[in-house]
């Protein structure tokens, strides 16, 4: 089996958190442990709400954790070129249309929604003709029609996970009305053209599998491995978020070392019995798929932070 090729892929749009950390790590564990290649790239597609300064804290704070890279990919925000040359593939091949759908009409009690509150775009303007899409004053957004099939991910840690993109997702849009290429077609772009064979990230990123791996198909590009590792949550139960400054990087590394925070992650995920300090690069004898766990884990900050 080849040596893996494994990314980290931050939003420098703040500091990291402790789930961010979380996920950094196992990425890293995973890479390492079979002496892979690790990418850092900066997914800053969106100029408002990321900065450089962000990415430099970013950089630094891998750093002290321990989780190094072999070598860093041009941000997002300079592909812009990359995006349309492939935005343009798919508008060459009849996959995409304008849609004036507004942000209320989408999210309306009459749409669909799936059992989440995920709405189920249901196609309203994939048949427009000229003149009704003429009388609309603003820009589209641009979504690519999926077709009626199923898509099976074998998730290394999440096992079988299954989606119809036709009735579990529908047509998605790959450029927003302001002209922004959306995530999903750019981390596919990335991820192919940079040779990624292995995908880490969180749960919460599990249904962008689907897509992701339909746009790897239209673009030639082989399907990587996926690992979507569990979220930490707050003792009260919450998601931590960088909105919220949960345990960001800047709270942590004045109240504790790297080590000591990599020993509880790694406890966190399975990989040792009890928090203990301990670096990255010690950890990478210790670290097994088949010992991590799936579901979301509350996380006791006390045993970190006094």
């Amino acid at each position: 089996m080849s040596a893996p090729i494994g990314r980290f892929a931050p939003t420098p749009s703040g500091r990291m958190h402790l789930g961010n950390v979380f996920a950094a790590l196992i990425a890293w564990l995973s890479v390492r442990s079979r002496n892979g290649t690790m990418i850092l790239r900066m997914e800053d597609l969106d100029i408002q709400r990321t900065c450089p300064e962000n990415a430099r804290l970013l950089r630094e704070d891998l750093l002290w954790l321990g989780l190094d890279w072999d070598t860093e990919a041009q941000p997002q925000s300079q592909r812009t070129a990359v995006y349309q040359a492939y935005f343009d593939r798919l508008q060459a091949s009849g996959l995409l249309y304008p849609c004036y759908c507004t942000r209320n009409q989408l999210h309306s009690v009459n749409a669909p929604h799936l059992s989440d509150g995920t709405y189920i775009y249901s196609g309203t303007c994939r048949n427009l003709t000229d003149s009704q899409r003429a009388a609309f004053d603003r820009a589209p957004a641009w979504r690519v029609q999926v077709p009626d099939r199923q898509w099976t991910v074998e998730d290394l840690l999440q096992g079988i996970y299954e989606e119809n993109l036709a009735t579990d997702c529908g047509d998605f849009v790959v450029r927003r009305s302001d002209g922004l290429f959306v995530y999903q077609l750019a981390v596919t772009v990335d991820d192919g053209l940079s040779g990624v064979t292995e995908v880490v990230r969180g749960t919460d990123l599990l249904s962008s599998a689907p897509r992701q791996m339909f746009l790897q198909e239209l673009f030639s590009f082989p399907h990587p491995t996926y690992g979507h590792v569990p979220l930490l949550l707050a003792p009260d139960g919450r998601r931590l978020s960088k909105r919220d400054r949960d345990l960001d990087l800047g709270y942590l590394r004045s109240r504790c070392s790297a080590e000591q925070l990599i020993g509880l992650l790694a406890h966190t995920a399975g990989l040792l019995p009890q928090p203990e300090v301990i670096s990255a690069r010690e950890l990478v004898d210790l670290f097994s798929w088949d010992l991590l766990r799936p579901d979301s884990i509350v996380i006791d900050t006390a045993l970190l932070v006094p």
